[in-house]
């Protein structure tokens, strides 16, 4: 098994589990609101937490199938992983901080703390770059292998 199968079925592991915990967060909440329903970004970490657990599994499979070498496979792989898990803390925070149901509102900030102008923008920018380029790498490798 590749490193990158290796990277990419340890993030679907961490990904899933955090989904299923994050879904007890999501019921204890519900639970016990007077509305039911969950804080807006405890119901996004838990959806995106098990949605990103099974995006985890498709790249593991188009990196053991990709003709690409070893170290475009693992950095695809690692770049795509890393932005999905970036996702999912940014969610948790914003869940734990109860300080939005827009992150992408202006102004950006976490809890009570503004943050710069730039920052959201630029960290989209490089999470679409990371996610759609490394995604498009892994499966880009695998449709070579299997329909050459």
């Amino acid at each position: 098994m590749s490193l990158a199968e290796k990277y990419c079925l340890t993030a679907a592991f961490v990904f899933f589990m955090t989904g299923l915990i994050s879904g007890i967060w999501k019921y204890r909440l519900m639970a016990k609101g007077v509305d039911h329903q969950a804080r807006y970004y405890v119901d996004i970490t838990h959806r995106s937490s098990l949605l990103y657990s099974f995006a985890a599994i498709l790249l593991a499979k188009f990196a053991e199938l990709s003709v690409f070498s070893e170290v475009v496979n693992n950095t695809a792989a690692l770049a795509t992983l890393t932005f999905f898990a970036a996702a999912i803390v940014t969610y948790i925070v914003h869940g734990i901080l109860k300080d939005t149901d827009n992150q992408l509102e202006h102004p950006h900030k976490v809890g009570n703390t503004k943050l710069p102008a730039w920052l959201i923008p630029v960290f989209m920018l490089l999470l679409i770059i990371a996610e759609v380029g490394g995604s498009a790498v892994l499966g880009l490798g695998a449709l070579l292998s299997i329909w050459k």
